[in-house]
């Protein structure tokens, strides 16, 4: 159960620090493409959010504390800030690369989570997974 909520903790920084760097975008993205990409971020933040709050949640159900703080967050997160100069093109990259990044760790934590026989916690990564490699595509296609 303790890696089971290690990692799950690790995703919850992710999420924290990839909601701050979503807002980030939507706030600074300039260029022809301002409209649709800063409506984009801000249906990825709100959708991150909701993934952010179910998994604290799944932790608090298990008995045990979610991560709750900027500095927690950011010293348990495996992704990084948003630098706050990027354009377009990199601000597209950089969730590619964040997404595939949870997405692989949610994966991880989802084998854990069978492992353990808690298919609560399996049900909740893959609907996760199930929406993050639905943007991945979409973004990914954009990108071509």
């Amino acid at each position: 159960m303790e890696r089971l909520i290690k990692d799950l903790n690790k995703q919850v920084a992710n999420f924290g620090v990839l909601y701050t760097k979503l807002h980030n975008f939507h706030w600074f993205v300039e260029g022809m493409q301002f409209y649709p990409l800063h409506e984009l971020f801000e249906k990825l933040y709100d959708e991150v959010t909701e993934h952010f709050d179910a998994i604290a949640e799944r932790i608090l159900m298990l008995g045990h504390r979610p991560a709750a703080s900027l500095k927690e967050f950011l010293n348990l997160a495996t992704i990084k800030e948003a630098l706050g100069t990027e354009k377009q093109v990199e601000m597209l990259k950089s969730v590619v690369a964040d997404f595939e990044q949870v997405d692989r760790e949610l994966q991880e934590t989802l084998e854990v989570a069978q492992e353990l026989g808690d298919e609560v916690t399996v049900d909740l990564l893959i609907g996760i997974k199930a929406s993050f490699q639905k943007h991945l595509w979409m973004i990914k296609t954009t990108l071509r």
